[in-house]
């Protein structure tokens, strides 16, 4: 049975290791419920209109660490030890960059006609190679061409570089992490 209208409230998942926001679910009295007794996180899904466990189909599940309320008492937050990526799309957060949840989701389904899934195909030599030819490009452009030629180039350079983390199997968060050590700003 659907909750009442206005008992959903939305639920912040927070990747207890890091700190790194996952997702946005939302959650009505059953499913924080069942959360608390099982130690998993389950939601109220608005599009099937039921229950559902993270993780049943995926076997991406979220275990859950510290459930608790906002100061208002209208919005859950879940710090959570994931299994998987949190994202349908393949990606650890829901909040990755648009281009990284598209790239993710085409390495995970593979839909044919698609150029990444032909890169992906070619396989690591062959991405690795497109990154080298795009760094060269954009390097000659930025030397001595108009800015949106540099802009074009950079665009061509992030696209195949994020296709080689993919090839790799390597997440674009495991790069922000590494980012984050280096300045310091991740807490340990």
């Amino acid at each position: 049975m659907p909750p009442e209208p206005g008992s959903l409230r939305p639920a912040i998942v927070q990747d207890a290791a890091d700190g790194r926001v996952l997702m946005l679910a939302w959650m009505d009295a059953e499913a924080e419920a069942r959360t608390r007794a099982t130690g998993e996180a389950w939601f109220w899904s608005r599009s099937r209109q039921r229950l559902w466990r993270k993780g049943e189909t995926s076997g991406n599940t979220l275990a859950v660490e510290e459930l608790r309320d906002d100061c208002d008492g209208d919005a859950l937050l879940l710090r959570v030890r994931r299994a998987g990526p949190a994202c349908h799309t393949g990606a650890v957060s829901c909040f990755a960059p648009a281009l990284w949840r598209t790239i993710s989701e085409r390495a995970a389904q593979r839909p044919q006609g698609s150029y990444t899934v032909e890169l992906l195909e070619a396989g690591i030599g062959a991405c690795a190679r497109k990154v080298g030819e795009e760094a060269v490009e954009l390097a000659v452009a930025a030397l001595d061409e108009p800015d949106d030629r540099v802009v074009e180039e950079a665009a061509d350079l992030v696209y195949h570089l994020y296709v080689l983390l993919a090839s790799r199997g390597i997440d674009l968060a495991q790069v922000e992490d590494a980012l984050s050590d280096r300045a310091g700003a991740r807490p340990r």
